[in-house]
């Protein structure tokens, strides 16, 4: 395409020249010699060339006028077609290619004549006609590096912008996961306790196992709707709007007792010793907390079984938690952690670091399990 278009540019100038020579030669009836006309078709020829060599071809052309100087040629070729390779090269080389290129435009007619009364006033002319073609072709070479910059730059901003969109979402989901494993582990190890419970009292008191049934099939009811509320976040964006429906807060602070009653009713003795007054932190914060406190009580509840006592100990300074869950893993040394254990540790590991703290989990000298971490938050968000 380009060749094609070089090609254009070299006819185009020899056109130009021929129609430029047969209007004088018709006026003055001279300057339409046969070396004249040679001329109109064979120097703009290397104009072909112009894009990938115009260097070569304009300083080529420079000594070809010069050779040619003795024959006094008059042809417009001697100067519109320097005029056109240096335009090619301003357009397409850097500027320390350019002014020499202005002298070898202009120098051979004054070098031809220097025999004669030199005619300043044609040689000024040109000399303006010849660095406007220069200054012309600077400016095409600069504002098509601005474009191409701008183009770049547009094209980046488009690439950052997706991959902060891909981030996002990842993140989102890797968040929701988190959730997911969180509330689908802990109510179920919840309701498997208070159905093993209910299983046990059936015979001495089917009252009471119909309570623990009860609290069993709530807390399923509590499950299902939270995982409906985790799917509905992972569908949203796809075809259609996402059904409304009610969709309850994330867990807090002030979630912990509901929390503790709830794996109580599963048969574990629980502790729950808050120390000092949380500070305005925010909702991000507390969802945290309530989490690592959740997935150990979880561990509890699977590992140690109902016949369990934990303590949650929570104390709080202005910009500062410290979490420690433990349990006597009714009276059994802590075995080693499964997948999904080691699933839920990284959860809590994860929401800790966004708080700038560490999970220290591990088995306690002699029995149970424990778990330590201290939460840090510089820049508390004000309700």
């Amino acid at each position: 395409m380009r060749m094609r278009v070089d090609v254009a540019v070299a006819a185009a100038v020899a056109a130009i020249c021929a129609i430029v020579l047969s209007g004088r030669t018709g006026a003055t009836q001279h300057g339409g010699g046969p070396l004249d006309w040679a001329a109109c078709v064979l120097l703009p020829a290397p104009l072909i060339w112009r894009r990938r060599a115009p260097v070569l071809v304009l300083w080529g052309s420079a000594l070809l006028l010069v050779l040619l100087g003795p024959a006094r040629i008059e042809s417009p070729a001697g100067l519109f077609v320097p005029l056109a390779a240096l335009h090619a090269v301003a357009r397409y080389r850097p500027a320390r290619f350019v002014w020499p290129g202005v002298a070898a435009v202009v120098l051979p007619g004054w070098l031809n004549r220097l025999d004669e009364a030199f005619p300043w006033t044609a040689f000024a002319a040109v000399t303006a006609i010849t660095v406007a073609a220069a200054l012309i072709g600077i400016n095409q070479r600069t504002r098509h590096a601005y474009l191409t910059a701008l183009e770049d730059r547009a094209r980046r901003l488009e690439l950052d912008r997706d991959r902060e969109a891909r981030l996002a979402v990842a993140e989102e989901r890797t968040r929701i996961a988190r959730d997911m494993h969180d509330i689908v582990a802990h109510n179920l190890a919840v309701m498997v306790a208070l159905a093993d419970g209910a299983a046990a009292t059936v015979p001495a008191d089917p009252g009471r196992a119909a309570d623990v049934m009860r609290q069993a099939s709530a807390t399923g009811r509590q499950a299902l709707d939270d995982m409906r509320r985790l799917v509905g976040l992972l569908r949203r964006g796809t075809v259609g709007p996402p059904r409304r429906s009610p969709v309850a807060p994330q867990p807090g602070l002030d979630d912990l007792d509901a929390l503790v009653d709830g794996v109580r009713a599963a048969g574990v003795r629980v502790a729950l010793i808050r120390d000092g007054t949380p500070g305005p932190w925010g909702p991000g914060a507390g969802l945290v907390v309530y989490r690592i406190v959740q997935e150990a009580l979880t561990n509890t509840l699977k590992h140690a079984g109902p016949d369990a006592a934990a303590e949650v100990r929570l104390r709080f300074g202005e910009r500062s938690a410290e979490l420690t869950i433990v349990d006597d893993g009714a009276g059994r040394a802590a075995g080693t952690p499964d997948a999904a254990d080691r699933h839920g540790l990284t959860g809590m590991r994860e929401r800790a670091a966004f708080y700038g703290g560490a999970v220290e989990a591990g088995p306690r000298d002699g029995a149970g399990w424990q778990v330590r971490t201290r939460l840090s938050f510089e820049s508390p968000v004000l309700a």
